[in-house]
């Protein structure tokens, strides 16, 4: 019998150079006929070892070092690095920078839900979304460098508060793009969201319950579309999101359509967001001094912060051991638990073709996987 079913069973690769793959990743699938009977995935093959090298180069150094751990939303890497060395050093930040902090955190996290939305839709053929939800993106884009010189890699967010004040007018060129995107939503909605072909391929496909997401560990909108309202920026609050107001979408219905939602959701909370920090933000400076960079030695201690990425909980744990460098430093992200533990279990016993999908709903960042 063993042999007749070694005969059934075939192995196939999706990636790591694929349309249906979240960068350079890859899924080694068994399959039987069409159905996944097993699943196991293959990083490596992109950005890895940053912890490591964070323990050899300059406190300072390593701000160009962790915004390339997760591409699509570098920020909360860039914020939870300089506030843990904020927390071990004693420094204070200035209430403006963190208004500042948490704008770029939250465009950050709308440029990612557009990445997503579009690679989710080319899963499953409805290639038009992509080419819109992708060029809106570059609004966002064009806001990013004229703050911080940088389309992607921002090296923006400092330890004492962030590199430069904004410059003139650019409050009112981010309300301008809030308006336009919020403009676009319809639009999204009657060709993806609503769109009865991504109901029909989403509805009850990876399916996962509350209680196996808390038990595999998922965190943000993953674990959201279970029914749990678990968001750091309300349970732990960082930066300016205890001046801000803003809802946690929730869904219940725990698989990819109910993963896809809470995100589009989530973007209309952003802009929300976006609009009281353009609207009351504070004057005053954006960056409380630190020693010179080049020879700052941070004093002996231990820190751990975390923040809410647009992939789920974000936190970096660090230690100091009064030299120039940073002893230790773990990153803690949202995707080796998605886009490792979660997608192999929720892969077993799906249909090939929803493969790429499952992934896309759980929005994992293949880099920070190696980390």
């Amino acid at each position: 019998m063993s042999e007749i079913k070694e005969r059934r069973e075939y192995e196939l690769f999706i990636g790591p150079n694929h349309p249906g793959i979240e960068g350079n990743y890859a899924m080694k699938l068994t399959l039987e006929g069409d159905r996944i009977v097993k699943a196991k995935t293959e990083g490596g093959f992109l950005h890895r070892g940053f912890e490591k090298l964070m323990e050899e180069r300059l406190y300072i150094q390593n701000i160009a070092i962790v915004c390339r751990i997760c591409v699509p939303d570098p920020d909360p890497n860039e914020e939870n690095y300089a506030r843990a060395i904020e927390e071990i050093a004693g420094i204070e930040v200035p209430i403006r920078a963190k208004y500042i902090r948490t704008l770029v955190l939250e465009l950050s996290r709308m440029a990612s839900h557009l990445f997503t939305f579009g690679g989710h839709a080319g899963t499953i053929g409805l290639y038009t979304m992509p080419n819109w939800s992708i060029a809106d993106r570059d609004r966002i884009m064009e806001l990013f460098e004229e703050l911080t010189g940088a389309r992607v890699y921002h090296i923006y967010i400092l330890p004492g508060g962030v590199r430069r004040d904004l410059p003139a007018g650019f409050k009112k060129r981010v309300t301008e793009v809030m308006d336009y995107i919020e403009s676009r939503l319809p639009y999204y909605d009657d060709l993806f969201f609503n769109n009865a072909i991504l109901h029909k391929r989403a509805r009850g496909i990876g399916k996962m319950s509350r209680e196996d997401a808390i038990r595999w560990g998922a965190t943000g909108p993953t674990l959201r579309a279970c029914g749990v309202a678990a968001d750091v920026r309300k349970d732990d609050p960082y930066e300016a999101y205890p001046m801000v107001d803003f809802d946690i979408p929730v869904r219940t219905e725990g698989d990819a359509l109910a993963r896809l939602l809470v995100r589009r959701a989530e973007l209309e909370q952003s802009i929300r967001i976006i609009r009281q920090i353009i609207e009351n933000i504070p004057e005053g400076s954006v960056w409380n001094k630190i020693p010179n960079p080049l020879k700052w030695k941070v004093p002996p201690g231990t820190a751990y912060v975390r923040s809410e990425s647009s992939k789920g909980e974000y936190a970096y744990y660090m230690v100091s051991n009064g030299g120039k460098y940073p002893y230790r430093v773990h990153v803690r992200g949202a995707s080796v638990t998605h886009g490792v533990h979660i997608l192999e279990n929720l892969l077993v016993g799906s249909r090939i073709e929803d493969a790429s999908q499952i992934m896309f709903s759980l929005d994992a960042c293949p880099p920070e996987i190696d980390r």
